[in-house]
């Protein structure tokens, strides 16, 4: 038993509105459709884990995950609840008396948060209430685990069955151990779904990629040869990477953050230190688009260091840029430009001969020119000069963009438009942002509308212009009313002044 109250676990019960003895009755019930109809609590039991940090045994942890996600509408975990999982999970043991491994904990973290998303999918509920954790909080965190030796070797026990698993921890619906024909057909998978997500964005597909993640974190409790582990592990990476850029591009801002962590300790878990600092650089980013540069820098120290130094120059590359959009959106100049011409020179430097990894294909030349237009626009909201390398990046962009690239085309644009707003033409940005229009309606990007916002405050200076006024009548004709809603903005009232622009980028 605890001393302390279970502070989490108090903080969250107050949002539900239970009394204890109904979260007691609902423990009970749920329990029994859980398959374990043996398990009896009571109010009694409920104030000890709230008001003296008492840890109940399992299964109810799980038990109370599922209660309190479902209740609330988003994803809420073991952790969450103020309950430490290794001592949930230490007390369990492998067919052989061992205790469970990092690597296999991180595999049921991967199994219960993606079971928990999926239950919200399935009954309708949305999860864009809880509040994100602040970089530096990330970073603290996992600065030393990052810079740890990754724990496959080292702790993980060695059976010898390298496919053993305890019979009583699955059940006959969960995933089976897989060869090296699955892990192709896995690896293809990714590859579809982020063809699928750089064209369309991340809500059609997004319940797919959580459901295919969910089977792999259970063929990782399985025990697979090293090599076919680590590929294993990779993939759990790129799908968690994915659908936390999904989750990010629906407006679903901590389980995308969420996801961006466990994609890190899935890297890591297969040997792969750039795809960690890669899985970072995306909480970074996603950091910037909600105006925290200063969190998304300290997330960007943490994903170069912890990026280990085997990063080739183009993924050294593209973390520069992010840190440029980042530098930028403090109105840091000079830094901006030292950074961008970093990149540059990095790019540069990557050996063509050889074939980046499989998630870094995705930027090239027109990524670079993209982010570069992204962040001179950004810096234009404090130094208007600015305004003139962001359009000739984002027409560059635009040149080099080839097929099933829509959703950065859309952005291109939007940069374009912008930094013409900015630097004073509003009959081209006008002609930029309607090419934009024509595209942004084939996504599923929260994000395209957040950054069409930002282009719709910039052209208030004009509204007196006939084509502007017929412009911004068009986007407030297609823009979704859920938006302005989830934002708690009023976008289509006159905003009364000129507007940067800088709310969302």
């Amino acid at each position: 038993m605890g001393s302390e109250a279970n502070t989490r676990l108090a903080d969250l019960f107050g949002l539900t509105g239970w009394s204890k003895g109904e979260l007691a009755r609902l423990v009970n019930r749920q329990a029994a459709a859980m398959g374990h109809p043996q398990l009896a609590t009571d109010t009694s039991r409920v104030r000890r884990w709230i008001d003296t940090g008492e840890s109940p045994r399992d299964p109810v942890p799980k038990v109370l995950a599922a209660l309190f996600t479902e209740r609330l509408g988003r994803v809420v975990t073991i952790e969450d609840l103020g309950f430490d999982r290794r001592r949930q999970t230490g007390k369990r043991q492998t067919g052989n008396g061992l205790p469970l491994s990092q690597p296999e904990r991180t595999a049921e973290a991967l199994t219960e948060f993606t079971g928990m998303d999926l239950m919200l999918n399935r009954r309708g509920l949305v999860g864009a209430g809880a509040a994100l954790a602040s970089g530096s909080v990330l970073s603290a965190a996992m600065y030393e685990w990052l810079h740890t030796d990754p724990a496959l070797a080292a702790d993980a026990p060695v059976f010898d069955d390298p496919l053993h698993a305890d019979p009583s921890d699955h059940d006959r619906y969960e995933a089976a151990p897989v060869g090296f024909q699955e892990i192709e057909s896995l690896e293809h998978s990714v590859e579809v779904f982020r063809a699928w997500d750089a064209s369309r964005g991340g809500g059609l597909q997004r319940k797919a990629v959580v459901g295919q993640l969910n089977e792999v974190g259970g063929m990782l409790s399985y025990r697979h040869p090293p090599q076919l582990q680590a590929r294993l592990w990779g993939v759990a990476a790129n799908l968690a990477v994915l659908a936390g850029w999904m989750s990010h591009d629906v407006g679903l801002e901590r389980t995308a953050q969420n996801y961006f962590v466990l994609a890190a300790h899935a890297a890591r878990e297969g040997g792969d230190r750039p795809r960690a600092g890669e899985a970072l650089s995306r909480a970074a980013r996603q950091m910037v688009h909600l105006n925290r540069p200063e969190e998304a820098l300290d997330l960007m120290k943490l994903a170069k260091t912890g990026g280990g130094d085997s990063a080739p120059p183009r993924t050294l590359a593209m973390l520069e840029t992010i840190e440029a959009w980042a530098q930028a959106a403090m109105g840091r100049g000079q830094e901006v430009r030292r950074t961008l011409g970093n990149a540059e020179d990095l790019f540069v430097s990557d050996r063509s001969d050889v074939a980046p990894a499989s998630w870094m294909q995705n930027f090239d030349e027109a990524d670079l020119h993209g982010m570069q237009a992204l962040a001179f626009r950004t810096l234009a909201d404090f130094e208007p000069s600015a305004a003139v390398p962001a359009q000739l990046h984002a027409e560059q962009a635009i040149e080099l963009r080839t097929g099933g690239h829509e959703r950065s085309t859309i952005f291109d644009y939007l940069s374009l438009a912008a930094a013409c707003f900015i630097e004073g033409d509003p009959d081209k940005a006008d002609a930029h942002a309607r090419r934009a229009l024509l595209l942004i309606g084939q996504t599923s990007s929260h994000r395209t509308w957040d950054r069409l916002y930002a282009t719709y405050q910039l052209s208030e200076r004009y509204a007196g212009h006939r084509r502007i006024q017929d412009l911004r009548l068009e986007i407030e004709a297609v823009m979704p009313r859920r938006k302005a809603r989830n934002t708690g903005r009023a976008p289509f009232r006159n905003p009364g002044g000129r507007g940067s622009g800088r709310m969302s980028v």
